[in-house]
């Protein structure tokens, strides 16, 4: 039998959404919002509501508490050391990774504090980042003996690949002008102006057709993981199939109009 954290009366996974943003926050601040299985759950629920949701245009990974989120349950993992529990676990975990990428609205995580192992994991997943100016980012399991695997997937496809490596192999804090050097974060924002920077771009894409919006996020990964030729064919045809859509209709109409667009719901 594995062992369980005892239940709190707080939900792990705080889910509400507000004017087509879904925000999805981490909510065990006591235990650095570390990811136990159970959170994997609720996050994995909340992802597929939200995939399912015509009406959200944007989501917001965001965490409770100091900390963005430490990584794994280390004491769960601990207590669980069986191949099954730790296999299936991160299972789980990579399968909630390709979730976030496989969504067809833009994930923005919101970061403050630290984000290590697979809570880095976590911010080089999403689609874009906006980190507090006093947040941190690890791939340290190094220095506890566990090499940050499945962190690097995603962490050495943001980043240059020496950088990922250095990250990798060091387990070293970045801070947050680093990770925007880097390509980790997107933007940086004093911690008392972090959601302000953050609502900068979430209006900034509330605002574009969803339609266009998810078939571009679907393009943009399917593209980056082929080789050049294969990549042209894949947008090729989806710039076609886009430019004799109505978006492109309206959007390019009101261009040469020189009026705003006025994009169907």
């Amino acid at each position: 039998m594995h062992a369980r954290v005892k239940p709190s009366s707080e939900p792990l996974l705080v889910c509400e959404k507000k004017g087509g943003v879904a925000r999805l926050t981490l909510n065990r601040p006591k235990q650095y919002n570390a990811m136990s299985s159970e959170v994997l759950r609720e996050l994995d629920k909340a992802l597929a509501k939200v995939a399912a949701d015509g009406s959200v245009r944007v989501v917001v990974l965001a965490a409770n508490g100091p900390v963005f989120c430490s990584g794994h349950d280390l004491k769960e993992m601990m207590a669980n050391r069986t191949p099954q529990f730790i296999g299936e676990l991160f299972d789980q975990c990579s399968q909630i990774m390709l979730t976030l990428q496989g969504l067809p609205q833009p994930v923005i995580a919101r970061v403050q504090g630290i984000a290590t192992a697979a809570g880095c994991q976590l911010v080089a997943q999403c689609d874009l980042a906006v980190a507090s100016s006093d947040a941190k980012f690890a791939t340290s399991g190094i220095n506890l003996g566990l090499f940050c695997a499945t962190p690097g997937v995603p962490v050495s496809r943001n980043v240059p690949r020496k950088r990922a490596f250095e990250m990798l192999f060091t387990g070293e804090f970045i801070d947050a002008q680093t990770a925007l050097a880097w390509g980790l974060v997107n933007r940086v924002a004093p911690p008392d102006r972090l959601d302000d920077e953050l609502q900068k771009l979430v209006d900034t894409i509330v605002d574009k057709p969803a339609e266009v919006c998810a078939a571009g996020k679907k393009l943009f990964y399917q593209q980056i993981e082929s080789k050049i030729e294969g990549a042209y064919r894949i947008a090729s045809a989806a710039i076609t199939k886009n430019m004799l859509g109505e978006h492109a209709a309206e959007g390019v109409g009101a261009f040469i109009e020189k009026r705003k667009p006025k994009w169907k719901k």
